[in-house]
């Protein structure tokens, strides 16, 4: 079953929309976490921390789960499939494990959200107890960036290379257009 064009094209357009504002929302996401852990001021801190709770919530979480639903859409839809190639099989991984990742990261950044705003960060004692929490999310935001951009190179190169599914699907179609010819040359 696949999309007609303009089904193709509105499914593509939801999805790159999504992806990129999820993208975005990241790149936010870790600029927060920079300041949330190098500024002095005791009221950047917790401003940062409650801005990246929000901006997870709000922003992060949805975007992911359109960028999962529409490129789920968009690959039932169209000639690619979710299966037949590689590329298409890797991206749709890559974004399922940053998405798993992403909800496991939500109760620690609700957590260090919660006492900066209740200024649990003010003193360097308490700022030590959460300095392990502040640099994971750091690295976690990093290590998002990179697998959504893995996923957009993957997109937009679209590496050979087809599933067994994907040769056996393309076999299947290309079969009946061949019964009864002659093959050329003889």
């Amino acid at each position: 079953m696949g999309l007609r064009s303009g089904g193709r094209k509105a499914a593509l357009l939801a999805h790159v929309s999504t992806s990129v504002g999820w993208l975005g929302a990241v790149v936010v996401f870790l600029a927060l976490a920079v300041a949330g852990l190098r500024s002095r001021d005791d009221a950047v801190v917790p401003a940062c921390y409650v801005a990246m709770d929000l901006t997870a919530r709000y922003a992060i979480v949805p975007l992911a789960a359109g960028a999962l639903v529409t490129g789920l859409v968009s690959s039932l839809g169209t000639p690619w499939g979710l299966l037949r190639h590689w590329w298409v099989l890797a991206k749709f991984a890559l974004i399922v494990v940053a998405g798993v990742v992403l909800l496991l990261q939500l109760t620690p950044i609700a957590a260090l959200a919660k006492a900066a705003a209740g200024g649990e960060l003010a003193g360097d004692s308490s700022a030590a107890q959460w300095s392990e929490v502040r640099l994971s999310l750091i690295v976690h935001a990093a290590g998002g960036l990179l697998v959504l951009l893995a996923a957009m190179v993957l997109a937009v190169y679209k590496p050979r290379g087809m599933t067994r599914y994907g040769y056996r699907r393309t076999a299947a179609t290309a079969r009946p257009a061949a019964v009864g010819r002659r093959p050329s040359g003889d």
